[in-house]
């Protein structure tokens, strides 16, 4: 028989202000979609080819979009589709320690390599009380004071990291705990390649499910409330969005390479997902200016985005030139060094939305509301909206 994964998924009506549920069908065969309405017993979408979904991009607690529907993945549809794709998935912290912060893209470059996901992410600045509630199995260590010095020392990037046998990859990725020991046991891995000692060492991975839990649960809180804030500081910044297409195609780590080399600073990073009517708010000022509002909407609320605060003096202005043209065709020929030129696809997908103007580079990033343009929201775990930054 031919190969069918089922899910059960919530889609939020914002006109009726109600949760609707679908049973998901995809078919591999032919990158084939279909769903059923759940309350009203009928078929919603017959079988219709779709290409925008991937069959890794199908697991419990992710989002996929169809046909502007942005979709919550909340339960499996049957055994055989639970047995074929979730049996081996986990979920697993890696949390890079400030040593490595500024090489956060080639880490990336490493998780994406090694066919693991990353469903959350969040630069963040943690207390030292933090740091040793975070370590406390490690109190009675003579390393301890040490250790928690140092992560508290500056930033550091949390993410939930998800695929088949999450918790043991990722800490293969690391390797050794000794950066020394790892140059010689795996010159491959991370801290071989970047750590300098036992405490420097590049960052932390979760040595079991239940810890991967307990440390996720951390930095990414079910509950209500945030976990640690984001480590924005709101003066001589602009604002860069990576945009889901980008995600979706493993070039984050490669954009995030090419901002550093280029010399600007990510002071702030976190991963969100914005719904339509958001996406619609953002993109505003576009609507019935530019042809492309419709599509524009659709690819921003199609997937996770990075959103990153670059600071530095003169930041807007700079950094915008770098990014470069809004068509990466044009960015080709005129700017070819730009982040445009060199991960932009079309004038929708062109990798990255940047700042417009110079004087909102800080009302972007810090989220202030005015007439002539509008806010982005991020959702959280939370029934409310707070604003990250605007377009």
């Amino acid at each position: 028989m031919e190969d069918r994964f089922a899910f059960l998924t919530e889609w939020y009506d914002p006109t009726a202000a109600l949760l609707r549920r679908y049973q998901l069908f995809y078919y591999p065969k032919d990158s084939s979609v279909e769903m059923f309405d759940v309350k009203n017993q009928r078929i919603f979408l017959r079988r219709t080819k779709y290409d925008d979904i991937h069959q890794e991009d199908l697991f419990v607690g992710n989002r996929v979009n169809v046909f502007s529907r942005q979709l919550n993945l909340i339960e499996y549809g049957d055994q055989y589709t639970a047995n074929k794709l979730g049996s081996k998935k986990e979920r697993t912290l890696a949390l890079i320690k400030p040593d490595v912060v500024t090489k956060i893209g080639d880490v990336l470059e490493l998780i994406y390599s090694s066919n693991l996901i990353v469903t959350k992410a969040k630069m963040t600045k943690l207390t030292w009380s933090q740091a040793a509630d975070f370590y406390v199995e490690h109190q009675s260590k003579p390393f301890f004071n040490n250790l928690v010095q140092f992560v508290s020392s500056g930033p550091v990037v949390a993410m939930e990291v998800m695929g088949d046998e999450a918790v043991s990859l990722w800490r293969g990725l690391l390797g050794p705990a000794d950066s020394a020991v790892a140059r010689r046991e795996a010159p491959q891995s991370a801290r071989a390649q970047f750590g300098t000692d036992g405490i420097k060492n590049v960052g932390h991975g979760s040595d079991s499910l239940a810890a991967a839990a307990r440390e996720l649960e951390f930095f990414f809180p079910s509950t209500i409330g945030h976990g640690p804030s984001n480590t924005a500081i709101y003066s001589d910044c602009t604002c860069c969005i990576i945009k889901p297409h980008a995600m979706s195609e493993g070039l984050t780590g490669k954009i995030l390479n090419s901002i550093s080399a280029a010399g600007f600073e990510i002071s702030a990073l976190e991963m969100f997902s914005v719904d339509r009517a958001n996406a619609e708010e953002f993109y505003e000022v576009y609507k019935g200016v530019v042809s492309e509002y419709t599509s524009m909407v659709t690819e921003l609320c199609s997937g996770p985005c990075m959103v990153l605060e670059i600071h530095g003096t003169d930041t807007p202005q700079t950094f915008r030139d770098f990014c470069g043209p809004a068509d990466p065709e044009i960015a080709r020929h005129l700017r070819p060094t730009t982040l445009r030129a060199l991960y932009g696809k079309d004038r929708v997908k062109n990798a990255v939305h940047c700042t417009d103007l110079p004087e909102d580079g800080v009302l972007e990033v810090g989220g202030i509301s005015v007439t002539h343009s509008c806010t982005l929201y991020a959702l959280t775990s939370a029934p409310t909206l707070f604003p990250l930054c605007r377009a």
